[in-house]
């Protein structure tokens, strides 16, 4: 007699899980696993809407339900807590960006038997997916995606590129890197190309760093209130509406902080945001160029910014540097701020406001704050990159 067995979650990397431990990939809860792997849908199993999925790596949860998706999102996080025996006192509903809605993708392309294979790359694979349908980008990117391929495939020899796109205020803003443009005519023909689909810049590394070919009028994002320049592969969220759940959650917590210290602030997302009339910001930045835009930018908006170039890691702030300040606010990479957040437990700061972009690390920076004398008042998980794995999340500390 064959055991039949059903799904009960899914599991970090996106494989639903029985009761026996058994891991079954592009399985949702509800369905009925047979002894020979056939699944059987059940009640939360979407049918994917793109027809990539299962190849290509931008997706992993396309077979989830829009409950079990956002259960997900919200699971992961609450899972890095309970795994460091954390327990906030609220945990906010999840939000989840919706279709077409991502801002910034990085591609690849090569010449494959004579033609031009563009897109994500299959999960766990350097082989690349020929995008055909993309349900995660947004329309302005995905439209440029015809013509790159043909545009590449005028470019003679063996070819590959990796490929940045953001959207910026101007319109696209797109990075080639591993292209070599030689010659008047092979200048003028990606000239051409950019005017034709009506690019905000055109960059081109060809070994040297990325080098602008074409930006007709200065390249810039709007954060909050100012209109920021935007360097090159520079930092951005994924999307607006993740980046306007996490300010909103930063906002709320801080409201009324007189000084608030942005911590591996970037381009200045959170302290545009935050400034204010009764809130003065100090942006603090390891990357020159973000650092330089977030000056320039405060600057010309005339806002209670002050710019710090500062790294971090190397050099965080000190516990004398930080009880300055009514608030902190930190953004790091998706290794955490083990250092920063060592001086920060040992801080008198009021409020602390962690974004993070990797549950694991942060919960070992949490535990650290709560050893510390800290509380975790609050937890905003944020699912930016739809069905993905990747989680990220907003969190409130109290000291005392």
């Amino acid at each position: 007699m064959s055991i039949v067995e059903e799904i009960l979650r899914v599991a970090a990397k996106g494989d639903g899980i029985t009761a026996s431990g058994r891991h079954v990939p592009y399985s949702a809860p509800g369905d009925r696993v047979q002894a020979g792997g056939v699944i059987e849908p059940g009640p939360h199993h979407a049918t994917p809407p793109c027809r990539h999925f299962r190849t290509c790596g931008g997706c992993q949860l396309q077979h989830l339900d829009e409950e079990t998706l956002a259960d997900f999102v919200a699971e992961r996080v609450a899972n890095a807590a309970s795994g460091q025996e954390l327990t906030p006192e609220v945990i906010t509903p999840p939000h989840l960006s919706p279709p077409r809605s991502r801002r910034r993708a990085a591609l690849h392309a090569q010449r494959q038997g004579g033609r031009i294979v563009l897109g994500f790359r299959e999960q766990g694979s350097h082989r690349i997916v020929d995008m055909q349908e993309c349900h995660v980008l947004v329309p302005e990117l995905f439209a440029l995606i015809a013509p790159l391929r043909r545009m590449l495939a005028r470019h003679p020899g063996k070819l590959a590129v990796d490929i940045e796109m953001t959207l910026a205020e101007q319109g696209v803003d797109l990075g080639l890197k591993g292209l070599r443009v030689e010659g008047l005519d092979a200048t003028e023909a990606m000239l051409a190309f950019a005017q034709d689909n009506q690019l905000a810049r055109l960059t081109l590394d060809q070994g040297y760093g990325p080098e602008p070919t074409w930006e007709p009028n200065p390249v810039s994002v709007r954060l909050g209130p100012a209109s920021v320049p935007l360097p090159p592969g520079a930092f951005l969220q994924a999307t607006a509406d993740g980046e306007a759940t996490l300010i909103a959650a930063a906002q709320k917590w801080l409201a009324g902080s007189a000084t608030v210290a942005d911590l591996f602030s970037g381009l200045g997302t959170f302290a545009f945001a935050l400034a204010g009339p009764a809130t003065k910001v100090l942006a603090a930045e390891a990357a020159r160029d973000a650092h330089i835009a977030c000056k320039a930018a405060a600057g010309r908006a005339q806002m209670p910014v002050h710019a710090l170039h500062r790294d971090l890691f190397r050099n965080p702030l000190q516990r004398d540097e930080l009880n300055r300040f009514a608030a902190v606010l930190l953004d790091p990479p998706r290794a955490g701020a083990r250092e920063q957040v060592g001086y920060l437990a040992q801080s008198t700061v009021p409020r602390i406001v962690y974004i993070s972009c990797n549950p694991s690390s942060w919960s070992r920076d949490a535990t650290t704050l709560v050893a510390g004398g800290y509380r975790l008042v609050e937890l905003c998980p944020v699912g930016q990159f739809r069905w993905s794995t990747h989680v990220e999340l907003a969190s409130l500390f109290v000291k005392g």
